[in-house]
């Protein structure tokens, strides 16, 4: 388990993170979501003690990470996966992991296998792919036969077949009673992956939840219609008291509130034929777009457009002041 207390990291006078505080339990795979800016990799990292905090606590299984001993046997995590010596072959540089941590060697290849890389085990890592080197990555991460694993953007370079490896990969980990703690932008994906979500906006948290609660109250749903009669539909719908909007250029109906089975009924108490009867759930995406949208500190305009113009003095030297604390000491 992890466990963070009150976790603060300030650089200079930005506040990354903001006395965040939450569990990730084993048994799940947990999904990590936020805006660019929100904190996330700042939180990822202090847990592996990589940035100190300015306040607060992090445990892992009960302990801070500087204090497990041989801390691979416990905690995996792929942050990075370009952080690997380029100059050293796939299997020389999860060697030195494995000797490092006191792993015998034979779990060097092991994991190489998993990971599909044993045909290129030999060969140095500073010529693999993006994707290749993401595998790479994840190898490391699962070197220790750690109890709890944690991946930053895990398919970041996989083709289709990587992705639904890491996919079932992540979730049979989590079968076996592990924690998976996994952060990605790609929101199909993760929909597919996590069974829990934690929501973090400008270092604050804003939820913690299961993926079906968090869908729910964060997201609108309702009933499409469509119908060659559309404006008799109309006037039954209105006359048993439903709302029924037109949705522009569909030909279609939308109803908020009231039972697909209900409308199907109605319909053909009535002798109205029905070309479409679909009850209509949001995405992951449009739940966390719905989330967040208060919490968003980059915002993105077409050039031209309001809002386009370049940032005041003021923000940039801000800017410059953060990537300068960062580079100046964790």
């Amino acid at each position: 388990m992890i466990e963070l207390e009150a976790l603060t990291k300030r650089f200079g006078a930005k506040t990354a993170v903001d006395h965040l505080s939450f569990q990730v339990k084993p048994g799940v795979v947990t999904g990590f979501l936020g805006p660019n800016g929100a904190g996330k990799s700042t939180t990822m990292r202090m847990m592996l003690d990589l940035d100190r905090p300015t306040s607060g606590t992090v445990r892992i299984n009960g302990k801070h990470y500087r204090d497990l001993p041989e801390p691979l046997k416990h905690i995996g995590a792929l942050l990075d996966a370009k952080a690997m010596n380029g100059g050293r072959s796939a299997y020389n540089n999860l060697l030195c992991l494995a000797q490092s941590n006191r792993i015998p060697a034979s779990r060097v290849g092991a994991v190489l296998d998993l990971v599909g890389l044993t045909p290129v085990a030999r060969k140095k890592s500073k010529g693999f792919s993006l994707g290749m080197g993401q595998r790479l990555g994840i190898a490391a991460a699962l070197l220790g036969d750690p109890e709890i694993l944690m991946f930053d953007e895990p398919v970041n370079g996989l083709d289709p077949e990587g992705i639904l490896w890491i996919r079932n990969l992540m979730k049979g980990l989590a079968a076996e009673g592990r924690t998976i703690f996994v952060s990605s932008h790609l929101m199909s994906e993760m929909s597919l992956t996590a069974d829990h979500l934690i929501v973090i906006g400008q270092g604050r948290l804003l939820a913690d939840m299961p993926m079906a609660d968090f869908i729910h109250q964060n997201s609108r749903s309702f009933v499409r219609l469509r119908s060659p009669q559309q404006e008799q539909l109309k006037d039954v719908l209105h006359r048993a008291g439903i709302d029924a909007a037109a949705v522009p250029d569909s030909g279609a109906l939308e109803v908020n509130g009231v039972a697909s089975e209900q409308l199907g009924e109605l319909a053909a108490q009535h002798g109205i034929v029905l070309h479409e009867l679909s009850p209509q759930r949001a995405s992951l995406e449009e739940a966390f777009m719905r989330m967040t949208a208060d919490s968003v500190e980059y915002h993105a305009h077409a050039p031209g457009t309001p809002g386009a113009a370049l940032p005041d003095p003021g923000t940039a030297a801000d800017d410059r002041l953060l990537v300068a604390d960062r580079k100046g000491g964790k």
